[in-house]
């Protein structure tokens, strides 16, 4: 009996050992979580580099952010009075059967003696300063004839347009008559928000005012060709937008306005976009001064230097803003700035990227001498250019040409040109001074499809070689080789833009 419970009692002994030595090692290698002073698990810790000391862990307390930020998000009222005239030009399509039977009238669309009507709008906004001043969208405010905000406590004030900018789709209002002081938002660094990090959208979404939404920033620099696309630079985020949030502001964890949302897409859920808080930023003295915001301007189209461009050009790097067409008669042009031109400085300053360039040309004001740094043909160049101002933001179809002589060149380019004849430079408006070939069929899958080259689209350009006939574009087709890259400046006359085409011919 003894002997028996001896052995009872020396397994047990192991049992506890092994659980003991099991819980020091787990402790040990890290595979239990400590408890914290709250007595909640504490998170499990990854390799050091892994988490940047003084990184926040866990979700942030939106509850508390929200608590914060709320009350200084406001409704904005817009109305604005639309004529029978402005009616009847919206209204180009029937909205109702009876005007297809009827024609217009009391059922079928706005009539002679209609009386002018009221059209109402509502978006969003948030104070900057404690006097008033509120940050929006324009296109919230920029047809309106009077404005109203509503406070998270119901009380309403007028309000005046202080500055509207329609390029960046940004506009600051103001109380007309404050009897008390606002509860400002912090305005934070754009540029330092990292892809993948907590946000918090406040506005007025469909009329439910003040919602709250919250996500994680899905993207930065996006375009979406709303505005003018030079000053695009959007975040994209997941935190839920809609019809009435234009205008609010979007947050980081830390209670500081990143961005003012400003855009849904109608192809996707819970994909949404803000106009960056440091854009705004840099126009707000000139809408408070001025009204408007006024621009340096080059006049040239740029875009990134890719890798074909690189490859293409011979260039050292992928640095710089490489210049697609330039405007005649305009700062750049008069300088001598060419297209196929890379600026990768201004005043010593580096442009690295578009946004750069475009950034710093628009932080001087007109007629700023500054000074270009370009790569053209493998070497470094300066030019000096005086600036202008940049004009305000306020093409025929392609259509059956034939029986013209054609060359085809679509066994490797994948294009059919014709020559620029009389006929087709009085069909589609082509100046006498245009020389070229017009592209009159596009193979979808070749070279030329892949990089969006049209119909109606005229070659002006074949390597860096003038184009003025079929057989002028036909030799320089012929002088690359399999791999090589093909570099074609084109016309787009509906666009009324040129740019070029970097294609690669494998055959």
């Amino acid at each position: 009996m003894r002997t028996e419970k001896e052995k009872l009692f020396s397994l047990a002994a192991i049992v506890v050992a092994a659980v003991l030595f099991g819980m020091v090692l787990a402790g040990g290698l890290g595979l239990t979580p400590g408890a914290s002073a709250n007595g909640t698990p504490a998170a499990v810790q990854g390799p050091a580099s892994a988490v940047p000391a003084g990184t926040p862990v866990g979700l942030p307390n939106f509850a508390d952010l929200a608590d914060r930020v709320v009350p200084s998000v406001v409704t904005v009222f817009a109305t604005d009075e639309v004529t029978p005239e402005e009616m009847r030009r919206q209204r180009r399509m029937p909205m109702d059967p009876f005007h297809f039977f009827f024609g217009p009238g009391p059922f079928g669309g706005p009539s002679e003696d209609m009386e002018p009507q009221v059209r109402r709008s509502m978006g969003s906004g948030f104070f900057i300063s404690a006097d008033g001043e509120i940050l929006t969208n324009n296109h919230v405010v920029e047809d309106a004839d009077k404005l109203k905000i509503e406070l998270k406590d119901g009380v309403r004030y007028d309000v005046k347009v202080l500055g509207r900018d329609p390029a960046t789709d940004l506009a600051l209002i103001k109380v007309e008559k404050a009897d008390r002081t606002f509860p400002a938002l912090p305005l934070g660094d754009s540029d330092a928000a990292r892809v993948g990090e907590w946000v918090m959208a406040v506005g007025n979404p469909l009329g439910m005012d003040h919602t709250v939404t919250v996500g994680v920033v899905s993207a930065k620099g996006r375009s979406l060709g709303i505005a003018d696309r030079s000053f695009e630079n959007f975040i994209q985020t997941d935190a839920a937008i809609n019809f009435g949030n234009s205008g609010g502001p979007l947050l980081n964890v830390r209670g500081q306005v990143i961005g003012i949302n400003t855009a849904i897409s109608a192809r996707g859920q819970n994909i949404g976009f803000a106009v960056p808080i440091n854009t705004a930023k840099m126009i707000l003295s000139q809408l408070r001064e001025h009204g408007k915001v006024v621009r340096g301007y080059l006049g040239v189209s740029i875009g990134e230097v890719t890798r074909e461009i690189q490859e293409a050009f011979g260039l050292p790097d992928q640095k710089g803003a490489f210049v697609q067409s330039v405007s005649p008669g305009h700062a750049a042009d008069k300088a001598g700035v060419r297209h196929g031109d890379v600026i990768v400085a201004v005043d010593g300053k580096p442009t690295d990227t578009t946004r750069q360039l475009i950034d710093l040309i628009s932080s001087y004001p007109p007629g700023t001498k500054v000074r270009l740094e370009v790569i053209r043909d493998g070497k470094r160049v300066s030019i000096p250019v005086t600036l202008e101002e940049r004009p305000d933001d306020t093409g025929v179809e392609p259509g059956e040409v034939g029986g013209e002589e054609e060359g085809d060149v679509s066994e490797r380019v994948g294009i059919t040109v014709t020559e620029l004849t009389p006929r087709i430079r009085q069909m589609f408006g082509l100046e006498d001074d245009l020389q070229g070939v017009m592209i009159t069929r596009v193979d979808p899958l070749s070279p030329a499809g892949e990089k969006g080259l049209m119909k109606g689209d005229v070659i002006t350009e074949a390597n860096g070689k003038p184009v003025a006939s079929t057989a002028d574009l036909m030799k320089q087709v012929k002088k690359v080789g399999k791999g090589g890259y093909l570099r074609l400046y084109v016309y787009r006359p509906r666009a009324e833009q040129s740019f070029f085409a970097i294609l690669r011919l494998d055959g």
